[in-house]
């Protein structure tokens, strides 16, 4: 009862959102920093200028880095998430399974023809293929 009285619902409604502001700015912070890291086109020099000016004036910082390298941000980003679709569509076309229904069928075939499985089973087989051409 003594917390609920001394905080009024504005008070508790301002510290909530100060706390996701907060958690916003460490978000962005992350990524601005994660960024620096990453370029290519800066020397060492540069990164650490950068790293200093986010340091010493941690807000200025970011929101100048972010005025600054906006669109070089975007486009590492974007070249970034097209790298991971390339590479994630490379596994699913790698893991997938390829065979078309003559295929199926010649695999089907040459285990009927080793004995591996029956006249019916190599029917049945076939006809499950050919269904699902």
């Amino acid at each position: 009862m003594i917390l609920a009285s001394s905080f009024s619902f504005l008070e508790v409604f301002w510290t909530i959102l100060i706390f996701f502001g907060f958690v916003f700015w460490l978000m962005i912070l992350f990524n601005v920093i994660g960024d620096i890291f990453q370029r290519h086109d800066i020397t060492g020099w540069g990164k650490v200028l950068w790293l200093i000016a986010i340091i010493l004036l941690p807000y200025l910082g970011v929101f100048i880095y972010l005025i600054v390298e906006h669109e070089g941000l975007v486009q590492r980003s974007v070249k970034q998430q097209r790298a991971a679709q390339s590479q994630f569509d490379q596994y699913v076309q790698s893991v997938a399974a390829r065979d078309d229904p003559a295929e199926q069928i010649a695999k089907a075939k040459s285990l009927l023809d080793s004995g591996a499985i029956t006249q019916a089973e190599f029917e049945q087989l076939k006809q499950k293929v050919l269904a699902t051409a």
